[in-house]
């Protein structure tokens, strides 16, 4: 399986940032599965308080039956290639931070919704995320089968462990890292939860500066024997691996 990574820079523009991510589908056509990094259509709002926050957050809400998604949609049916991007997703009038499972003829297989919604310095995303009330999702393919696990779940042992136990051979963790927080922790972690659960992981970071945030990149997949198979560097880019 030849899977991509679009590691992006996200600007305040919200056509920009979609223009963006149909760019890399068209680069990735070749692959067989594409994920971005977590709320790809948006700044990082999450970084400011609610009751401070310098934007319309309204101008960041995508809807499951919106234009993107068909978009998207779209794009993996004529390049016959799984997609799962991550946005701000309005859902019976609840708001995700939620991934998609797209297939290659284009289907929505599923949702995967953050579990543990963190509430830190810069990360203030129980202002704006409800907690997912159906868990973590694995999704049949003929690629194999795929786990998504989004960004702060992967602190949590339970959720790549119960990917595993749902017979996951992958995982994809969209995220959202910065320059400030512990990268080698970061990525010793995701080699330990690889090992542990005897599954591959891919994880896709955002880059770049957003105001007080600068995101890090370094983007990475780890094997079920815990080692580090691809590390990235902090350039906004197409990643490419086959495993």
């Amino acid at each position: 399986m030849k899977i991509a990574m679009a590691q992006m820079k996200m600007s305040a523009n919200y056509n920009k940032n979609l223009k963006r991510s149909i760019e890399y589908i068209n680069q990735a056509k070749d692959c067989d599965l594409l994920f971005f990094p977590e709320v790809q259509l948006s700044p990082f709002f999450a970084q400011y308080r609610s009751t401070e926050l310098p934007l319309n957050i309204e101008n960041y809400i995508t809807e499951l039956n919106g234009e993107e998604i068909t978009i998207f949609r779209q794009l993996a049916k004529e390049n016959e290639m799984y997609i799962s991007p991550n946005f701000y997703v309005n859902d019976c009038g609840c708001k995700y931070d939620m991934s998609l499972m797209i297939d290659c003829d284009g289907q929505i297989l599923g949702k995967s919704k953050m579990v543990n919604v963190e509430n830190n310095k810069n990360f203030y995303e129980k202002d704006y995320y409800t907690p997912s009330e159906d868990g973590y999702k694995v999704y049949q393919t003929p690629l194999g089968n795929i786990g998504i696990v989004i960004c702060y779940d992967r602190h949590f042992p339970e959720s790549v462990k119960s990917c595993a136990k749902q017979s996951a051979d992958l995982v994809i963790i969209p995220t959202a890292n910065t320059l400030e927080e512990d990268m080698p922790f970061f990525e010793k972690e995701i080699q330990t939860l690889a090992s542990e659960n005897k599954v591959i992981i891919a994880m896709c970071n955002r880059v770049g500066a957003e105001d007080k945030m600068h995101f890090a990149g370094q983007s990475l997949i780890a094997s079920p024997q815990g080692k580090t198979l691809l590390k990235a560097d902090d350039r906004e880019q197409l990643i490419i691996f086959e495993i």
